[in-house]
């Protein structure tokens, strides 16, 4: 009879192997090594939003000085593919006026990180959802 120990060792590589097959090299270097996380003490603008569906929670904010994103940071609470797309968003945002941030969409950030499979696609939804209410909430502030 296998040891407790021997069903966790296997269970985690079947867990590695199921991420695998179902994530894209870059989605699971976001996830891995997430770019730009942590908190902005310096913002000039940071939103909240989240997805009552599955519970995951993104916290996006962005230092912008002369129309341009300087600098973008985030925190999230979330699965894989959150995660990700999260980190990529804060990529992209860089050095982009906010109406070159607004052509980042769910779609883009997929296709950036090689398709999304239909089952997690929300977290690209998350990232655009948060992107599209802080453009909102600048613009706002800005009338």
């Amino acid at each position: 009879m296998a040891s407790r120990s021997a069903y966790a060792r296997q269970f985690r590589r079947l867990g590695i192997a199921i991420l695998l097959l179902m994530f894209s090299d870059a989605v699971l270097d976001h996830f891995q090594n997430p770019r730009n996380a942590g908190e902005l003490p310096s913002a000039s603008s940071k939103v909240e939003v989240s997805n009552p569906v599955c519970g995951d929670v993104l916290q996006l904010a962005v230092r912008i000085e002369k129309d341009r994103i300087i600098e973008a940071r985030f925190l999230c609470r979330g699965c894989t593919t959150s995660i990700a797309c999260a980190s990529l968003l804060t990529e992209q945002l860089r050095g982009r006026t906010l109406t070159e941030a607004r052509s980042i969409t769910s779609q883009s950030l997929s296709q950036s990180l090689g398709d999304l499979p239909t089952a997690t696609f929300h977290g690209a939804e998350l990232a655009a959802d948060a992107l599209q209410t802080l453009v909102r909430n600048i613009a706002a502030n800005y009338r």
